[in-house]
């Protein structure tokens, strides 16, 4: 194959990647900016990661291998990132910034804490963001992007009878908080 060839191969494969992405994107962006925010309850981080995560899954679309199915793949890449980024050193200096602006007095803070909270009243919302990490997962994955056991284990990594065990737990904590509420 000579230089002319291989450019056009090359080219043509940096189209199709391109258009696949953009179709990755149209079809899981929501799913996956919803996911991100279970992990970070920060919309402009939720954002910003998952534009981050597209990017990855466009560098690394040629390693997909059909085992799984292309969502299984994308959501994957979305949950490894955001355990990335939780253990990252950035995010654990934000939230001690955060922590020691907590101690500081400030008008627009209480400001920002009333327009949260309006926009937090379905208590069943509150009571999933409540729930760690763990159970959050599981629980958006299965309830909320439908995915089967057998897809939530592929995406996570976690064997399926503890993420049986995971949804269980969370339906108890859930109600739980709901009936404290009540």
């Amino acid at each position: 194959m000579n230089e002319l060839e291989q450019l056009s191969v090359e080219e043509t494969w940096i189209n199709d990647k391109e258009q696949i992405i953009d179709q990755l994107m149209q079809e899981y962006s929501d799913g996956i900016l919803y996911l991100v925010f279970t992990y970070v309850k920060n919309r402009t981080t939720a954002e910003d990661l998952t534009q981050e995560i597209f990017i990855k899954c466009y560098e690394k679309l040629d390693q997909f291998n059909q085992q799984a199915s292309i969502k299984t793949w994308v959501y994957r890449i979305a949950s490894n990132h955001c355990k990335d980024y939780l253990g990252s050193w950035h995010y654990r200096k934000i939230k001690l910034n955060e922590k020691m602006w907590d101690y500081l007095p400030s008008k627009s803070k209480q400001v920002e804490e009333e327009v949260i909270s309006k926009n937090q009243e379905n208590s069943l919302y509150r009571a999933i963001m409540a729930l760690p990490i763990k159970y959050r997962e599981v629980v958006f994955l299965h309830y909320y992007e439908e995915l089967s056991l057998a897809q939530i284990s592929k995406v996570t990594t976690i064997n399926i009878n503890t993420i049986k065990t995971r949804l269980k737990r969370a339906k108890e904590l859930l109600r739980d908080k709901m009936m404290k509420e009540v």
